[in-house]
């Protein structure tokens, strides 16, 4: 996988469609952390949207379906 286990927590976690403030609570980050991992990861990944994002996760067996 081209993203850290950090990434792979954020991934996780927005694709339960947690919010960025739920998701910066439950790693104990700030929020604007949790923005900058997303967008990151959207640009590794050649990504677009949450949707996508989403679609990513269930694919790689991140979270399930």
């Amino acid at each position: 996988s081209p993203l850290t286990a950090r990434e792979r927590q954020v991934v996780q976690l927005v694709a339960e469609g947690k919010s960025s403030k739920e998701t910066a609570d439950a790693l104990g980050l700030s929020a604007k952390t949790v923005e900058t991992h997303r967008a990151n990861i959207l640009r590794k990944l050649g990504l677009r949207s949450s949707a996508d994002l989403v679609r990513y996760a269930v694919r790689n067996k991140i979270v399930e379906a």
